[in-house]
C-alpha cells in the first residue's frame, strides 16, 4: 500500500514504519506526594488516558537512563479526587468521563 510520505518514519533499525492513528483522546497525568512533606513519595507518575468512550490507566516509571521510562498497565480504580495544588478536583470531570 502507498502511504503519504509525512506518515512514514525510519526505526533505530533503519526500517520504514507508517505512523498509524489507534485513537485519540484526554489524558490526566498525576504523581504522589507525602501528605506530611509535599514532596514526592515515590519516583512514579500515572496517567488515565480517555479516548471519548472508555479509559485506560497506567504507571509511568522513570528509568536511570535518560529519556527511558517503563509503562505499566494498572488496574482501573473508578472515580477518585485528584489535588491540584490548592484544592481536589474530581479525575473524570477534568476527563468529562460520564459515569454511572
Amino acid at each position: 500500500m502507498k502511504y503519504p510520505e509525512e506518515v512514514l518514519t525510519k526505526s533505530k533499525k533503519g526500517k520504514v514504519e507508517v505512523r498509524n492513528l489507534v485513537d485519540h483522546g484526554t489524558f490526566v497525568r498525576y504523581e504522589y506526594l507525602n501528605p506530611e512533606t509535599g514532596k514526592r513519595s515515590e519516583n512514579k507518575v500515572k496517567i488515565v488516558l480517555y479516548n471519548g468512550e472508555d479509559y485506560e490507566e497506567y504507571f509511568i516509571i522513570p528509568l536511570k537512563q535518560d529519556n527511558r521510562a517503563l509503562l505499566f498497565k494498572a488496574e482501573k480504580k473508578g472515580p477518585r479526587g485528584i489535588w491540584d495544588g490548592t484544592k481536589p478536583v474530581d479525575l473524570f470531570e477534568m476527563l468529562n468521563v460520564k459515569v454511572g
